[in-house]
């Protein structure tokens, strides 16, 4: 399976040449190619990838809005996301709905979805992703993983969240909480469930506005951890 980290951005005004679009992945195996994702900045962009299936996380702008003029291709989200997104235009032949912890194989890729906490209004998503050899559980946007041990099991790669590196960007309201989790919770995830590798991926302005200061502290909170670490950039191939 080869790995395109097509944007590596998070929703914030800084970019920078290696961090100018909104998050997206794209996997692909036999020909085959499923986009992760497709936010704001994809927008009359998304030919240039040319996928033959779109994934979604959750409906966040950065994360669905490049749909917003309609779609190339199938598109596979959650009932809850489509109900935030029921505006665009895509035809219903389209739509198909992905339900947590129900396995799906989309152009010979496994995908499953673990939710996640991350926002209140728009409902998250993780996905567990399975091609012939390779582990590895997608979580951009994520402050904690429901059912995390199961979600890491056997884990080879953990592609997170870089909105923060240890700065602290989870909020509570009543009992509820929601936000991301930083680079330096997520990397105790990967030690505590034996994941030998992380990808930090929509990165926040730490990261992309200085990123050789965020690069070392990164590196050093990996190998505190035994974790081996990559800060992924536009464009990025694995």
């Amino acid at each position: 399976m080869k790995i395109t980290f097509l944007g590596t951005r998070g929703e914030i005004k800084p970019k920078s040449k290696l961090h100018a679009m909104h998050t997206a992945t794209l996997f692909a195996s036999k020909g085959k190619r499923v986009m992760v994702d497709c936010g704001t900045t994809w927008l009359g962009k998304i030919d240039r990838i040319k996928p033959d299936q779109i994934v979604l996380t959750h409906a966040h702008p950065d994360h669905a809005f490049g749909l917003k003029e309609g779609s190339p291709c199938p598109v596979w989200a959650t009932k809850k996301t489509w109900e935030l997104i029921d505006a665009f235009p895509i035809p219903q032949k389209l739509r198909h709905v992905i339900e947590p912890r129900k396995k799906r194989r989309i152009c010979g890729i496994q995908f499953e979805a673990f939710s996640l906490i991350h926002s209140l209004r728009c409902p998250a998503v993780g996905y567990r992703i399975t091609c012939e050899n390779m582990r590895l559980f997608y979580a951009p946007d994520v402050a904690w993983i429901e059912q995390m041990d199961d979600a890491l099991k056997n884990i080879q790669v953990y592609i997170g969240d870089g909105a923060t590196i240890t700065r602290i960007m989870i909020r509570k309201k009543g009992d509820k909480i929601f936000g991301h989790a930083n680079v330096r919770q997520q990397l105790t995830w990967c030690k505590k469930h034996h994941v030998p590798e992380m990808i930090v991926t929509h990165c926040g302005s730490d990261i992309v506005s200085h990123a050789k200061k965020a690069e070392k502290q990164i590196v050093q909170l990996a190998e505190e951890r035994g974790i081996k670490v990559t800060i992924a950039y536009d464009g990025l191939v694995l």
